[in-house]
Parts: C-alpha cells; sequence; structure tokens
C-alpha cells in the first residue's frame, strides 16, 4: 500500500493537470525511499521503477505503458488498472515483501539511477522519434522561447557588443 502522502502529492499533481507519468512519479520516488530506507530492496533501477509504477496503477491512476512496452508489460498493466482500489492479499503482499527483502539495496542508488538514465536516453536516441534526447530539448527551447519576455524574444544574444577603446 503506499503512503498517504504520496498519494496526496499525485492527486496534487493531477489536479494540476500535470502530465500521468509526473503523478505516476511519485510512487516511484517513494519505492526509491523504501530502498534507500533498507525497508526492501530490488534486483535494478529498472524493477524499482516498475514496482513504483505497478503502485501507481493500483492506486487508480493512469500510467500506461510506453508504445514500446511488450505484450506481458501491456497485461500486467492492465491488470494492475482492473485492480485498482482493491484490497490486496495479505498473504501474497507478505510473500512478494520478503522476496524484495532479500534483493540488493544498490538498485536505487545515485550510480545505478544514473546508469539507467543514460541507458534510458541512450536507446531512445537510437530509435529516434519524438522521445529521442534530442526532439525533447528542441520542443524545451521552443517552449522557453514561448515563455520568454519581449524584449529577450526580439534581442539577439548570439554576438554581444564591441568593446569600447579606452
Amino acid at each position: 500500500m503506499p503512503e498517504k502522502t504520496t498519494v496526496d502529492r499525485a492527486k496534487r499533481d493531477r489536479a494540476e493537470g500535470k502530465a500521468a507519468s509526473t503523478q505516476a512519479g511519485e510512487f516511484i520516488r517513494e519505492e526509491m525511499h523504501h530502498i534507500r530506507e533498507g525497508k526492501h530492496g530490488a534486483r535494478n533501477a529498472k524493477q524499482a521503477i516498475a514496482i513504483g509504477l505497478s503502485k501507481a496503477r493500483r492506486a487508480g491512476f493512469d500510467a500506461k505503458p510506453s508504445p514500446t512496452a511488450s505484450k506481458a508489460v501491456r497485461r500486467k498493466a492492465n491488470q494492475e488498472s482492473e485492480h485498482a482500489n482493491r484490497k490486496p492479499n495479505p498473504r501474497r503482499a507478505r510473500a512478494a515483501e520478503r522476496a524484495l527483502e532479500k534483493e540488493p539495496q544498490a538498485a536505487a542508488s545515485p550510480a545505478a539511477l544514473s546508469r539507467h538514465a543514460k541507458a534510458s536516453a541512450e536507446s531512445r536516441r537510437k530509435r529516434g522519434g519524438p522521445t529521442s534526447p534530442r526532439a525533447v530539448a528542441q520542443r524545451a527551447a521552443k517552449t522557453r522561447k514561448k515563455s520568454a519576455s519581449p524584449r529577450a524574444r526580439a534581442k539577439p544574444s548570439s554576438k554581444r557588443a564591441p568593446r569600447k577603446a579606452a
């Protein structure tokens, strides 16, 4: 069961109109904290993220699998969404928790998360499309340009004025 504060944070994100992935991010954040506290472990960063996404779906948040997700992942995500707000079986939950307790805590380390982020970005870069780091950066630049002041938009910042001779 996710903590009440996590659910509240995710609900606040939903009310603010933030993306489903941002809402689910709160559950992933909670999971990372649990692993770092030693409550349980995870085999790797990917598993830790998957646990967080699973909790988000079971809490009733719309965390859809990615378009490149496997058939098994899609089926599991659908099952979790259907089981939203249902009371989990205590024996099964305890068994899962005990299995995770045997896993290492290094999955949520800064180094592990950095490795995962770099590998993920690299695979998106190779795949291309709208989720590639380059496309994302271009969209971000466009957004920054839109929200910039009119004065900043009008003035080209590429060349500085020549220095006056003393």
